[in-house]
């Protein structure tokens, strides 16, 4: 029998694998546009972290929060950023930037704790410090070699980070959050669908009957990691699984790479090796810390 740390250890595994291989599910639904792909996931998410949440919770649970106009506008806000991060991320995966999306979620831990630094005052320790600085090297460091901003894995990790930041106001169980910042964006994303598919624009016919099923299946492949992470959070420690965020950035990568060819030279895994000196400072820090509060 496994231990319930043992089993959370393993959900958190499963979960950033998991994540770490959704651009092999994005890529499998070319060629549905991605913008097309982008509204049927808004749609489908809410359907189905409904249905999640219906399992668990009832009705007077899940409505009632909506009650509070603050917490509604709070997550009509999150929903508009993460569906602006999804958006971003699809469309940088069947665009061919899978790599620049790894680059993106290597930072986003760093610029999370920049916006606690800024927005909750928390402490700025030499390792986050260090860690910060380094991964702003790496930004720089590609800026000087490719001559461009790395426009798509800063935008990732600053929707993702404000998005972060957002949401530890608001304390609310995974599937429910997931609900929330959906159901405000659903009907719209119900209505451009339905125009979409009378105007011969959307997925219908776009593909092979195939191509259309697995398009379906997109909530489940957001609220599945979801679900595995809220499990994983309630049974090991914060140190696991903030470590085991590396990990699906670091799949996304060698998929990128090996997978679809994607062009990576000496400079670009150089810059990936400082943000990774980086994140060993930042981890570091953070279990350092995790003893002190012991």
């Amino acid at each position: 029998m496994k231990s319930e740390y043992e089993k959370g250890f393993l959900a958190a595994i499963m979960c950033t694998g998991l994540w770490g291989v959704l651009p092999l599910y994005w890529k499998s639904l070319i060629p549905i546009p991605s913008s097309v792909i982008i509204i049927y996931r808004i749609l489908l998410v809410a359907i189905v972290s409904l249905v999640f949440a219906r399992l668990k919770y009832s009705w007077h649970e899940i409505l009632s929060p909506l009650k509070d106009k603050k917490i509604v506008c709070k997550y009509v806000i999150t929903g508009l950023i993460i569906t602006s991060n999804w958006s971003i991320f699809i469309w940088a995966v069947n665009s061919g930037h899978i790599i620049q999306t790894s680059i993106g979620y290597y930072i986003e831990p760093l610029a999370v704790c920049t916006m606690g630094i800024i927005f909750f005052k928390e402490r700025l320790t030499f390792c986050k410090l260090i860690a910060i600085g380094l991964a702003s090297l790496s930004v720089i460091i590609i800026l000087i070699h490719y001559r461009q901003i790395p426009g798509i894995a800063l935008l990732l990790a600053i929707t993702f980070a404000t998005y972060s930041a957002i949401k530890k106001t608001v304390k609310y169980p995974p599937v429910l959050s997931l609900f929330y910042e959906t159901i405000f964006l659903a009907p719209f994303a119900f209505i451009y669908i339905v125009y979409m598919e009378l105007h011969g624009t959307g997925a219908i016919g776009r593909g092979a009957f195939y191509h259309y099923m697995l398009l379906l299946l997109c909530g489940f492949a957001t609220a599945i990691p979801l679900g595995l992470f809220a499990y994983a959070a309630q049974r090991t420690t914060m140190f696991v699984l903030g470590l085991a965020e590396y990990i699906s950035p670091t799949i996304t990568l060698i998929i990128g790479v090996l997978i679809y060819k994607e062009p990576a030279d000496r400079i670009l895994f150089m810059a990936i090796g400082v943000i990774w000196l980086g994140l060993i400072f930042f981890s570091y820090g953070e279990f350092k810390d995790s003893k002190n509060r012991k």
